[in-house]
């Protein structure tokens, strides 16, 4: 294993076959390790019925990943595990985690031990997806954007896995699902020892709290941020709830099938995966804060437009969901990149804590609120809801591109 992973990062290889086989291998593991994110709420409906589970535990079988992971991403910056531990390792011990924890739901535990679960989940995918931004930064000092951009897309499509197993499973029990997310993660925890650091490392990025006034006071930072928020408002409750809103909209189109619904929600949430690659493009092309500010307009376009495409025809509603799902996080990267290209050097590490542990947690409030309004206004317009999220960071994205500091960005593109 270490012989194959020397030679992998051999400077006997020319550097772009070594940097572009890195990046394929990490994004390759973190697709097989993403799949445990959403493997309980890609089967919420199953797990209800199989459990007789009642209340709102649909809720914490997502939101529990969301604070596990906020809590390890904050924790491993505390403890500044990053530095202490090769990536590598502390990736593929992550994602081994990552599988036990998702793996235990196969033996139907209580409520609160699901819940536990899946917050154990989210803190060990906080020791993949961060480490592995971290790890293919330091092969590319340039193009960086569009290997971000494909690390995320990365992230997307692990995401949006366990609908496509749930599609597939057919007549299939729940197990398949937990059974298919747990075995990819811990092939995803094998290709990760055979990952190693590039030619151009960072320094110790070092959470410091006394740093947050100056995150704060920096308008430029501040404005990417919210930009963020609002980015993050809208992400993860629509990666959360489309499956019910796509259930919901099938059978008032008199077309109730839990395997075509899932189909159909892996598709728009693959589809990010596109979505990100094509970011990066556009944003090491044009700029970040211009990418940026068209995507977020296109999704916050369609969470509105998804109201009225939810009794049909099919393939409209096909149509909208999946440009949806390419928008939604198409500019998700560029916020990573832009605070490394714009906070001081000395607090880098803590700019981008700052930002995840923000962002992230905001997601537990929209998640846990969208379904609450669901029963107020129905599934067909509860997305109303994440609407002013992306046109508030539109406003935001704007707003930077006219200040002097957004030249620091994107090579001078702004």
């Amino acid at each position: 294993m270490t012989l194959w992973r020397s030679e992998l990062a051999s400077a006997d290889l020319p550097e772009e076959m070594r940097r572009w086989g890195m990046l394929g291998l990490l994004c390759l593991a973190v697709v097989l390790s993403l799949t445990t994110w959403f493997s309980a709420t890609a089967i919420t409906a199953e797990l209800k019925a199989a459990w007789r589970l009642s209340g709102p535990i649909d809720i914490w079988l997502t939101n529990g990943v969301q604070i596990g992971f906020v809590a390890g991403a904050l924790a491993a910056s505390l403890l500044n595990l990053p530095d202490i531990v090769r990536l590598n390792r502390l990736m593929a011990i992550s994602a081994l985690v990552a599988a036990a924890a998702n793996a235990s739901l196969l033996l139907q535990p209580a409520p609160a031990s699901v819940v536990a679960a899946r917050i154990l989940t989210g803190v060990a995918l906080a020791g993949v997806y961060p480490p592995a931004l971290k790890l293919v930064s330091t092969w590319f000092a340039r193009g960086r954007g569009l290997a971000l951009g494909a690390l995320i897309g990365a992230l997307t499509l692990g995401s949006s896995l366990p609908h496509l197993f749930r599609a597939l499973a057919g007549s299939f029990d729940w197990h398949f699902v937990v059974l298919g997310a747990s075995s990819a993660a811990l092939v995803g925890s094998m290709l990760f020892w055979f990952a190693s650091e590039g030619p151009h490392p960072f320094g110790k990025a070092v959470f410091e709290p006394r740093r947050i006034g100056a995150i704060f006071r920096d308008r430029a930072l501040m404005l990417v941020n919210i930009g963020y928020l609002g980015h993050m408002w809208e992400l993860y409750a629509m990666w959360a709830w489309l499956i019910a809103y796509v259930r919901a909209a099938l059978e008032a189109q008199h077309h109730p099938s839990p395997a075509l619904a899932s189909l159909l929600t892996f598709l728009a949430i693959a589809a990010g995966a596109g979505g990100c690659l094509l970011g990066g493009v556009l944003s090491d092309r044009f700029g970040r804060s211009l990418t940026n500010a068209g995507m977020m307009m296109v999704s916050g376009l369609c969470a509105l437009a998804v109201g009225f495409v939810f009794d049909g025809p099919l393939w409209l509603l096909g149509l909208v969901i999946v440009v949806w799902g390419i928008s939604v996080i198409g500019d998700s990267a560029q916020f990573s990149a832009a605070v490394t290209e714009l906070a001081d050097r000395r607090f880098v590490g803590t700019a981008l804590s700052v930002q995840l542990g923000s962002g992230f947690g905001l997601t537990v409030l929209a998640i846990w609120l969208l379904p609450h309004v669901a029963d107020w206004l129905g599934w067909r317009w509860a997305f109303l809801m994440l609407v002013p999220g992306p046109f508030a960071g539109v406003a935001a994205m704007l707003a930077l591109r006219r200040l002097a500091d957004a030249a620091k960005m994107a090579g001078g593109k702004r």
